[in-house]
């Protein structure tokens, strides 16, 4: 093969590549595919062969994060204030692929909880921060007095009562 055979491949399939990410970026909600598809193979790699566990976790990552910005791209990132949790969960997600298929390491508990518990901990807050926006957090300490004073006041009825 000549070197202006080379040159011509190498061109045409340059040309090629920079044509199909064009035409991605004008189709706009497709670019989240070019983080999905790694993290698919990632996850296919280690499951079709059993061999290596450890490309479980940027599959796992990449896997998450790629379907939530699909997700984004397709509602046009309207619920992007609600799904930031998935960031810190989709490492804990990856985490936990590597646990459950790798050698069952406990040290790896500690970061899956810490992530995992974060993002769970994070969405009850944004929920209980929407259920209760009528609520002013300023009366939300005399309430809790209120409430633990009568509780103790009734206990203290029944032990006297006895």
């Amino acid at each position: 093969m000549g070197k202006s055979n080379i040159l011509g491949w190498f061109l045409g399939l340059l040309l090629l590549f920079l044509g199909i990410i064009a035409l991605f970026n004008y189709m706009n909600n497709f670019w989240p595919l070019f983080i999905l598809v790694p993290g698919l193979i990632f996850e296919f790699s280690y499951f079709l062969n059993r061999k290596f566990h450890g490309v479980l976790v940027p599959g796992g990552i990449l896997t998450t994060i790629g379907m939530l910005y699909l997700f984004e791209t397709f509602t046009d990132w309207r619920f992007a204030e609600y799904t930031w949790p998935i960031y810190t969960l989709s490492v804990a997600i990856g985490l936990f692929q590597l646990y459950l298929f790798g050698n069952k390491r406990l040290g790896l508990l500690i970061p899956i909880f810490i992530l995992g518990g974060f993002s769970i901990i994070a969405y009850f807050l944004m929920l209980f921060g929407n259920l209760t926006s009528w609520l002013h957090y300023s009366l939300l300490l005399p309430i809790i007095l209120i409430i633990l004073g009568v509780f103790i006041l009734i206990l203290n009825a029944r032990k006297s009562n006895i």
